[in-house]
């Protein structure tokens, strides 16, 4: 895991991100920062919906999009909210290690079954709709995928400092990732 950069201590944030919001957020996570005060919002973090991951982030610190995937394709309206009214000007993307997002045809069987067993919908119906879905939904390889969501959102903000972190379950720490 060479393209990850570990944090545990300030100077190991890039420069570039060292007294902003995203080298704050990592600090908060990693536990090497107490918890400040905020007024407002500083952040947007995208995010995956996973349950075994949180952020250990101060009250009104961060806007916090969660979606499959940190796949933020369909929320823009929700990002340019946060940049056009709440006046964030930083966004982190934090992917996390194993994603249930990723080699979504391999859980095709699992996903059906689940849908006709505990939501009651016919084989048909859950087919169909994992077939239609899972194209906008797989994001292949975890680091591979964030990066592609911070190069793109950065071309549609290009006054916004868009940064890609990965989420490490284990640890519960924040990484970031070469670019």
């Amino acid at each position: 895991m060479n393209r990850l950069i570990t944090v545990n201590r300030s100077q190991d944030i890039p420069e570039k991100y060292r007294s902003t919001p995203i080298g704050r957020l990592v600090e908060y996570q990693n536990q090497i920062r107490p918890h400040g005060s905020y007024p407002s919002a500083q952040i947007l973090v995208g995010m995956c919906m996973d349950n075994r991951k949180a952020l250990d982030v101060p009250e009104n610190f961060a806007y916090v999009l969660r979606t499959g995937g940190a796949n933020m394709r369909t929320s823009g309206f929700k990002i340019s909210y946060a940049i056009a009214v709440g006046g964030v000007r930083h966004i982190a993307i934090a992917g996390h290690d194993h994603c249930g997002m990723v080699n979504l045809m391999q859980r095709k069987e699992a996903f059906i079954q689940g849908l006709v067993e505990g939501a009651g919908w016919d084989r048909e119906k859950a087919e169909s709709h994992f077939l239609n879905l899972v194209p906008m939904f797989e994001i292949g390889n975890e680091i591979d995928f964030v990066l592609s969501e911070v190069l793109r959102l950065r071309a549609e903000y290009p006054k916004i400092t868009v940064a890609p972190l990965l989420y490490l379950i284990e640890h519960n720490h924040l990484c970031f990732i070469r670019e």
